[in-house]
């Protein structure tokens, strides 16, 4: 029987924007728990939720201040152990954020490290003597702008953070670090959880030997400050697999086949190493492959085949359209063609990850200067890096803020998203809830579509093709996706069992930004 999360489709909740219960404007884990329901009627199997403890809230809690609580804002630990209930109680897994890779500067063992050099935590962060000229130790800079060093003058030294000041990383070399960050894990898989999409992987180490990062020669103006440099020194580091080793122990010390998920963006080689040796690494690293791909037929079946021949073996793939950081998949490639990926994302081989708001098709929202929440846009701004279009609240009904809150919201919602809400496709055959709902339930019909091989995977123009097989019972079904606007002959038949068009389909044609499933006769 192969594990749950194999023939899983999962979705991410960004909690700060799916549900508000209490009219403060910032969903929360009521909210969540409110909205279970619409869960269950997509036909999802798990639900990820974005970090919600405690934090002052400089990267919206990524950068925690306590890891083993609700932040007030969200709620309380009771109101998660109710999810926890909740979600099982519909049959949905629960996987959390875990973010191992730094805290906030708030956090009490960072409060403790910055004391005194000599004090019990120092060495829980990383600390560095002022360069000989009094500057940064080295050249590494801030993903989110800026220098990853800041001089505290409590003690004389830097210390470094990937991302903003107000989250310094946590030292893992560091035994005491590991033990208390593996603890975190064990305090909420022992409250229930199922699994952990584990944050920002592949910065968990940085080089020992405080080298400098090298110049990108492929940067340009316009591009994120922080790709000036390639990341060699402070990403994807060999100790990193160590730690995710550790993690992967953690969690099989757990009954129930308790999964790890990892965020690293990271070419598709070096990817392959997160499975760790004979698989002891994480269960699903991220591919996040096909939000950069250009959309075209070629490339897309170019990279399918390249990751498929690059997973080790017993290794089980995944995909994902967009998530919290990313350009929403209907902005970037169209309205029409976002109908096409959600065929292209449910029948891949492999658990794909929806993010909320997919399966209404939304789109990037612009928001207002006096509106920008987001500390990336603020610090960098005006190129376009800012998340905060893509996590616009979720609109359920026609309501003035779409039946997310009774307040103000955090973040405004889009003008269209209302026409676009829950309630107003729920009954719309024709709809893109409707075309989600039937993808979901044709893979839960369908053994090739969950758990099937994969072949044939090809461009033909504009078509992309492949086939899915179930080895139990002979079942082909045949993918046949057009990424183009025009028409195009089809030289196969089949049996039609889903068109991401609604009607019928036109014998031997494959109609504009059309998706198809065909069941293949066997002989």
């Amino acid at each position: 029987m192969p594990p749950w999360w194999q023939g899983a489709v999962i979705y991410q909740v960004y909690p700060r924007s799916f549900q508000d219960s209490d009219g403060d404007g910032v969903g929360d884990l009521p909210g969540i728990v409110a909205r279970l329901d619409h869960l269950v009627a997509l036909g999802v199997d798990a639900v990820w939720i974005s970090p919600f403890y405690p934090s002052p809230m400089a990267d919206f809690g990524y950068d925690v201040a306590d890891h083993c609580d609700v932040d007030p804002v969200f709620g309380r630990l009771a109101d998660f152990d109710a999810l926890i209930a909740a979600a099982h109680a519909r049959e949905l897994r629960v996987i959390l954020d875990y973010v191992p890779n730094h805290t906030a500067d708030t956090h009490p063992w960072f409060q403790a490290s910055r004391a005194s050099r000599s004090g019990p935590k120092r060495d829980w962060y990383v600390w560095r003597d002022p360069a000989p000229d009094g500057g940064p130790p080295t050249n590494w800079l801030s993903e989110f702008g800026g220098p990853a060093w800041t001089f505290d003058p409590v003690t004389g030294q830097y210390f470094y953070h990937a991302y903003l000041p107000q989250q310094p990383d946590l030292n893992w070399r560091n035994p005491e670090v590991q033990d208390a960050m593996l603890a975190v894990l064990r305090f909420w898989l022992d409250r229930g959880v199922d699994g952990f999409r584990v944050d920002a992987i592949h910065h968990l180490v940085e080089d020992a030997c405080l080298r400098d990062n090298p110049p990108n020669p492929d940067w340009v103006p316009g591009q994120s400050p922080a790709r000036r440099l390639l990341r060699t020194r402070t990403m994807d580091q060999p100790e990193v697999q160590s730690a995710i080793a550790a993690m992967r122990r953690v969690s099989n010390a757990y009954p129930g086949q308790r999964l790890l998920i990892g965020e690293a963006y990271l070419p598709i080689d070096r990817l392959m190493a997160y499975y760790g040796e004979a698989l002891g690494g994480f269960h699903l690293p991220f591919n996040f492959h096909l939000l950069s791909t250009p959309w075209q037929a070629e490339p897309i079946a170019a990279l399918i085949r390249r990751y498929e021949a690059a997973l080790p073996e017993g290794a089980w793939p995944n995909w994902v359209l967009g998530n919290h950081d990313r350009s929403r998949v209907a902005s970037r490639i169209g309205a029409a063609q976002a109908r096409t990926a959600a065929m292209l994302l449910l029948t891949l081989r492999g658990t794909p990850t929806i993010y909320q708001g997919e399966e209404l098709g939304l789109t990037d929202v612009p928001i207002p200067p006096d509106r920008v929440q987001d500390p990336w846009e603020k610090r960098v701004p005006g190129l376009g890096l800012g998340r905060d279009p893509v996590r616009t609240p979720m609109p359920w009904e026609a309501g003035p803020e779409g039946g997310f809150t009774t307040g103000t919201p955090w973040l405004p919602l889009g003008q269209d998203h209302r026409a676009a809400s829950v309630a107003a496709q729920a009954g719309d055959p024709g709809s893109m809830l409707a075309l989600y709902r039937a993808l979901l339930a044709l893979r839960r019909r369908e053994p090739a579509l969950a758990l099937g091989t994969i072949a044939a995977v090809a461009a033909e123009g504009e078509v992309l093709r492949y086939e899915r097989l179930d080895a139990a019972t002979g079942r082909r079904l045949l993918v046949l996706l057009n990424l183009g606007g025009a028409e195009q002959g089809l030289d196969r038949c089949g049996t039609p069992l889903l068109s991401t068009h609604g009607a019928p389909p036109v014998a031997g044609r494959l109609r504009p930004h059309e998706g198809l499933v065909l069941a293949i006769e066997a002989g």
